[in-house]
């Protein structure tokens, strides 16, 4: 796998590293998000043991891991015979290192599967054997709440225990880019829209096929991973994935506020509400408000939008036709494609205006927050603002074929009348996104005004 970004965490963790004092990590983010890839690159100049744990007996991968070490240690007893109880893996480390070492176990909620005592028992090994050592141990997991509850929150048995932990995001839209660098910014966020951030799922993507080849070849069909994703997520995470699976389809569907997700899943309100607080926690659906509001957590405006463009996609495309998918004809799918694909493109690209829109902050003025505003009449595709210096920016997001104008700008202004932060005394900007750029007129206007202009990418 091509490795790209992820440098402001490598160069903490060689930090730490640069220490040699033993070090407990925590490393955990969505499925497919790049965390093993992470996490070799920081090991491959470096002595150590990779270990991916997997849904086998405690047993057995204790007898694995004893091989491995056996065979790194040049102990051929423990190779064949391999370890008895995890304790014993910890006491080995104590007496063999005496110099920086780094023990990676991928996957670590499978161990906690396989025996509910074993972040117990790492505590007490780490207590008992490591915390004095030079050891760097490593705890990874695609399982977020299990990851939190095991080894994050309060309760759980190695909290304060961790000396460090890294919620691997998924890429922005310029750092997934690299993955493409040759290819135009509008063929790239087609891809986007539906991959989104996440380096495994681009890497599937032929820059030389059309969107819809590569969606035939890598996600159409039964065979590829892809097809079942976000079942499979859903399976791997959840104890009631029927449920999860009806409450994201109402949101990709165009449910987005409590009562109509409530109406169409059939769901009482409390058990919803917990569901959606889940959903949030996975990184799949976020509670958007608008952003003027003083205390967020406690609007009553906030609506629900799937946050995953990969999930979004399968919801569209491949959930509504799996009968059809499943014997083989995907014709349904991409007909469907090519009516209402562009909606997709226009989510990401507003999107990617918002992580554009921070860019550009030192030639506007420095947000404090950025995002979306609605009232019952109107809705600004992005503001950002600063509470401080009483300075705002709106901005509209057009992603079609045809050059913005005057009128366009016009409409924002009009719209930005509505909204009451600091109306007597506040500083306006203006910015627009457009695909195919500007009519002279606004590019002649925005020039006397204080209006920004932004073709794909770039501010002009």
């Amino acid at each position: 796998m091509k490795f790209i970004n992820r440098e402001k965490e490598l160069n903490n963790l060689n930090e730490l590293w640069g220490q040699s004092l033993a070090h407990l990590i925590v490393i955990y983010g969505k499925r497919r998000v790049g965390k093993t890839e992470f996490i070799k690159q920081f090991l491959k100049d470096k002595p150590g043991v990779y270990f991916l744990a997997d849904r086998r007996s405690n047993r057995e991968q204790l007898l694995e891991l004893g091989k491995l070490f056996g065979d790194y240690f040049k102990d051929p007893l423990l190779a064949k015979q391999g370890f008895s109880e995890w304790l014993d893996v910890f006491s080995f480390l104590k007496r063999k290192i005496d110099q920086p070492f780094v023990f990676f176990i991928d996957e670590y909620p499978y161990l906690v599967e396989a025996d509910k005592s074993i972040s117990s028992v790492f505590q007490k090994g780490w207590d008992e054997y490591l915390k004095g050592s030079k050891v760097f141990l490593i705890l990874s997991g695609s399982s977020i709440s299990m990851m939190e509850s095991e080894a994050l929150i309060y309760k759980s048995p190695l909290f304060g225990r961790r000396t460090g932990q890294y919620f691997i995001k998924p890429m922005t839209f310029s750092e997934s880019r690299q993955f493409f660098p040759k290819i135009r910014f509008e063929d790239f966020l087609r891809i986007y829209s539906i991959t989104g951030g996440m380096p495994a799922y681009i890497l599937q993507f032929d820059g030389a096929l059309s969107v819809e080849e590569n969606v035939k070849k890598t996600i159409l069909k039964t065979t590829n991973y892809l097809y079942n994703e976000v079942e499979f997520i859903l399976k791997e995470e959840l104890r009631e994935p029927r449920n999860y699976l009806s409450i994201l389809k109402a949101i990709a569907w165009g449910k987005a506020k409590f009562g109509e997700i409530v109406n169409d899943t059939g769901l009482e309100k409390n058990v919803l509400n917990k569901y959606l607080e889940t959903l949030a926690r996975l990184q799949l659906i976020e509670k958007e408000v608008p952003v003027t509001e003083d205390k967020p957590h406690k609007s009553r405006k906030g609506i629900y939008k799937i946050t995953d463009n990969f999930c979004r996609f399968w919801f569209y495309y491949v959930f509504p036709y799996k009968s059809n998918l499943e014997i083989g004809d995907a014709d349904g799918a991409i007909k469907a494609m090519g009516r209402s694909f562009v909606n997709l493109e226009a989510n990401a690209y507003e999107k990617i205006s918002m992580e554009l829109l921070w860019q550009f902050k030192s030639k506007i003025f420095p947000f404090e927050r950025i995002g979306r505003w609605w009232n019952n009449e109107q809705e600004i595709d992005l503001i950002g603002l600063n509470e401080t210096s009483k300075e705002i920016i709106f901005g509209e997001v057009k992603w079609s074929n045809k050059q913005v104008g005057i009128n366009i700008y016009e409409d924002l202004k009009n719209k930005a009348k509505q909204l009451s932060w600091n109306l007597e005394d506040r500083k306006e900007y203006y910015i627009l996104f457009s695909k195919k750029g500007f009519s002279k007129e606004l590019k002649l206007l925005a020039g006397k005004e204080r209006a920004f202009l932004v073709e794909k990418d770039k501010l002009i």
